[in-house]
C-alpha cells in the first residue's frame, strides 16, 4: 500500500531524435561522456554515476547513462546512421532539462531534430 504524501512530485522529462549528427562525434566516447557531464552540470543536477558503453559492428555506437539524483540522462548514438536519441528527466523545482538539451545540441551539432516534452509533475 503506497502512504499518502503531502509533498508535490515535480517531473521534467525532455527526448529527442537528432540527424545528422557528424560521425567523428558520435564515435568520440570520451567527448560524449564529457558532454553529458557538463549538461547535468547546466540543468542543475547532481550527477552520482556515469557509464559508457562502446558497441561495435555497423549498427554500433555509444551508450552514456548517468544517473543523476534527480533522475538520468541518457544518450544513444549510431554513427553510421549519423543518428542519435536523447532522454533527459528531472525531478524537482530547481532542476531544468531544457538547459542540458541545449547544451547536448550545441555540441553534437545535428543537422535537425526533434524535441518531445512530457509534464511528470504529481498535481493533486
Amino acid at each position: 500500500m503506497v502512504k499518502p504524501t503531502n509533498e508535490r512530485i515535480i517531473g521534467k522529462h525532455v527526448y529527442a531524435n537528432l540527424y545528422g549528427v557528424p560521425r567523428e562525434i558520435a564515435w568520440n566516447e570520451e567527448y560524449l561522456k564529457e558532454t553529458v557531464i557538463r549538461a547535468a552540470e547546466k540543468a542543475n543536477t547532481i550527477l552520482y554515476d556515469i557509464k559508457t558503453y562502446r558497441i561495435g559492428g555497423e549498427k554500433g555506437g555509444i551508450s552514456i547513462i548517468a544517473l543523476i539524483l534527480e533522475s538520468h540522462i541518457a544518450l544513444h548514438t549510431w554513427p553510421e546512421y549519423r543518428y542519435a536519441t536523447l532522454d533527459i528527466y528531472t525531478c524537482g523545482e530547481k532542476s531544468d532539462p531544457w538547459k542540458a538539451f541545449k547544451y547536448i545540441i550545441q555540441r553534437l551539432k545535428p543537422e535537425n531534430y526533434t524535441v518531445n516534452y512530457a509534464d511528470r509533475t504529481q498535481i493533486k
